[in-house]
C-alpha cells in the first residue's frame, strides 16, 4: 500500500505561521502590536522654566538703575544687578549670557522712581525685543512716599502687578519672569542712620516716610515706620501670589527683603541704594533663583 504524503500538512503549517506573524501574535497575546525596528522614543516635552535663558530685559526702579551705586544722585546701569557690565557685579545678564551675549542680548527698562503703575508701560517697551527672561524689582517707590498715608493701596498694586504679567503673556506667551521682592527698608534705615553724610542725602527727598526724621525714636515715628513696613511685607505678598499663578514666573522667595545689607552694600553716598557690592549681592540672588533646577 502507498504512504499517504505529509506535504499538504506542512504547506498548511507553513501558511497558519505566516498569517500569525502577519498578525503580529507574539508571546504577549495576539492583540500585542509586533515590535517595529523603526519606532523612537516620545522627545522630552519643553520643560516650563529654562535654566539658561538667551535674552534678558529688565524692568524696575532706581535699584535695578544702579541709582547713586557709582555717583551721587545718578544712575549707573553699567553696575545693575540685573544686566550691568561691571566685572565687580558680574550682573544676572552676564553670569547667564556671558559678557559678549549680556552686551547684545540683555536690555534695562527700568526707571528710577518708577512705581507699580508705571510697570505696564515698561513691559510693553520690553517685549518688543522678545526677551526669553524678564526680570521685575519694583514696590520701594509705592511704599516710599511723602507720608505713609500716600502708600500705594494692596489693591491697586496688585492690579497693575496683574494688569503687566498679563500684558506680558499676551505679547510673548513663553516668556519666563524673574520677580524680586522688596527690600526690608527699615533695616536700610537701621543700618544708613549711621552715616551723618547718608542722612543729609536723605533730607532731599530719598524715601520721606521712612528716612524722614531719622533720628527720632518718640512712638509717632515709630508706629509711621512700621505702617511701612507692613505695607512693603503686604506688597511681597501680593508679589508670591500673582507670581505663583503664573507656571512660568519665579519670585524670590523674600530672598531680597530677607538679604541683611550692612554699611558695605549700601550706597556711600545715601547709605539706602545697594552699593556696586550690594549689587553683586543682588545678582547672587537673581541667579540662584532663576538656575535653581526648583522654584
Amino acid at each position: 500500500m502507498r504512504k499517504r504524503s505529509h506535504r499538504p500538512r506542512v504547506v498548511l503549517a507553513l501558511a497558519v505561521a505566516a498569517a500569525l506573524g502577519v498578525a503580529g501574535c507574539d508571546a504577549v497575546g495576539g492583540d500585542s502590536p509586533a515590535p517595529s525596528a523603526t519606532a523612537r522614543p516620545s522627545p522630552k516635552p519643553t520643560p516650563l522654566w529654562d535654566r539658561s535663558p538667551s535674552s534678558v530685559a529688565a524692568v524696575g526702579d532706581s535699584i535695578t538703575r544702579g541709582f547713586d551705586a557709582c555717583e551721587v544722585l545718578s544712575d549707573c546701569p553699567e553696575a545693575s544687578w540685573a544686566t550691568g557690565a561691571s566685572p565687580e557685579v558680574d550682573s544676572l545678564a552676564v553670569r547667564l549670557l556671558g559678557r559678549a551675549g549680556a552686551a547684545e542680548r540683555s536690555w534695562n527698562y527700568a526707571v528710577t522712581g518708577a512705581r507699580m503703575a508705571d510697570l505696564p508701560g515698561q513691559i510693553a517697551q520690553a517685549v518688543r525685543r522678545k526677551p526669553q527672561l524678564v526680570t521685575v524689582m519694583v514696590g520701594a517707590n509705592d511704599a516710599c512716599r511723602a507720608t505713609p498715608a500716600a502708600m500705594t493701596p494692596v489693591p491697586e498694586f496688585r492690579a497693575d502687578f496683574e494688569d503687566s504679567l498679563r500684558s506680558l503673556r499676551k505679547a510673548l506667551p513663553k516668556a519666563q519672569v524673574f520677580v524680586a521682592s522688596v527690600p526690608n527698608l527699615k533695616r536700610l534705615w537701621s543700618e544708613g542712620r549711621t552715616s551723618p553724610m547718608g542722612k543729609q542725602i536723605w533730607q532731599l527727598g530719598i524715601c520721606p516716610s521712612m528716612l524722614g526724621d531719622a533720628d527720632a525714636l518718640d512712638s509717632a515715628a515709630n508706629l509711621r515706620r512700621s505702617t511701612v513696613q507692613k505695607r512693603v511685607e503686604d506688597y511681597n505678598k501680593v508679589l508670591k501670589e500673582v507670581c505663583a499663578k503664573d507656571e512660568r514666573c519665579r519670585y524670590d522667595g523674600g530672598a531680597v527683603y530677607d538679604y541683611r545689607f550692612g554699611t558695605t552694600q549700601l550706597s556711600r553716598w545715601d547709605y539706602f541704594h545697594p552699593s556696586v557690592n550690594g549689587q553683586a549681592r543682588l545678582a547672587e540672588i537673581a541667579y540662584r533663583t532663576v538656575t535653581a533646577e526648583r522654584p
